[in-house]
């Protein structure tokens, strides 16, 4: 089983989405016994005692539109043991890249990646800050597809 957790800044946006589109591209090409697929964040700026914020209405959304719900989803943080527990840790943006790895320390086993080098590279620009989230979909769908394929070559 492969198991991948997607990371962003507060995960109540952009690792959500790249979270249940995977999770859809998985579900299907019927292979849902062959992934555990979660995401987190880096920081708690969504969490407030220990309870994390459901997905930004925009960012759901865009989901619901493709007929994805992430109905029960709340933010979570990145944790030290993530590390071991996962098999693939993939950031948004450069700035998540740089958190991940300095809550992870050294990625001794290659298992950081930063979602948009599946498909040439760049970040994934944070719909929270520019209002584009018709745009941050459409950017995370295509890097998940690319990351589909690439595990199911």
């Amino acid at each position: 089983m492969t198991k991948i957790l997607f990371v962003c800044h507060g995960n109540i946006c952009r690792s959500p989405m790249a979270e249940f589109i995977f999770k859809d591209m998985v579900k299907k090409a019927g292979k849902e016994n062959g992934y555990f697929i979660a995401s987190a964040a880096t920081s708690t700026d969504e969490i407030y005692n220990g309870k994390g914020n459901p997905v930004y209405p925009p960012a759901r959304e865009q989901l619901l539109l493709h007929g994805i719900d992430p109905a029960g989803k709340t933010a979570v943080r990145l944790t030290k043991e993530d590390y071991d527990k996962y098999d693939l840790i993939i950031g948004m943006d450069s700035m998540n890249m740089r958190n991940i790895e300095r809550m992870l320390g050294e990625d001794k086993d290659n298992k950081i990646k930063k979602l948009l080098d599946y498909c040439g590279g760049g970040d994934v620009d944070d719909p929270w800050y520019t209002g584009k989230f018709k745009e941050a979909y459409e950017c995370i769908y295509k890097g998940c597809e690319k990351l589909f394929h690439e595990l199911n070559a």
